[in-house]
């Protein structure tokens, strides 16, 4: 049952890569009639057109399951989320996070300080530290 329709997929397939090929193309073609100063002229090679009805697939089905990915994880860390607030109901995410922010925030300002001290004693009547 399934190879009797391999004909049809073919089909699709060729047509798919010969949409793909003309689309390529003409972006090319648009490309090289650029002037050389246009800040939006690129510098495309000639085989790049080639690649692309291969490159094109890959690119979807990468970002496809990029995406179904970002969803499965979304979910599960929202469904684990839901469920500690329930059982819990203590903001037990709250205080790491608290004392992370004040660890990042204090090397932060120790590092601008410093920063600051060091420029302003470059120049005469700067402040002392």
């Amino acid at each position: 049952m399934l190879w009797s329709e391999v004909n049809r997929c073919w089909n699709g397939i060729l047509l798919l890569m010969t949409v793909v090929m003309v689309c390529a193309i003409y972006a090319y073609s648009v490309n090289s009639r650029r002037p050389d100063d246009d800040p939006k002229k690129k510098n495309y090679h000639l085989l790049a057109i080639f690649l692309a009805p291969i490159t094109l697939p890959l690119l979807v089905v990468f970002s496809v399951s990029i995406f179904i990915l970002r969803v499965v994880t979304y979910s599960v860390f929202l469904v684990i989320f839901i469920f500690a607030l329930i059982l819990i109901r203590k903001p037990f995410i709250l205080e790491p996070l608290r004392k992370t922010v004040t660890f990042i925030g204090d090397r932060l300002l120790e590092a601008n300080t410093f920063l600051i001290r060091l420029f302003l004693h470059q120049f005469p009547g700067g402040e002392s530290a």
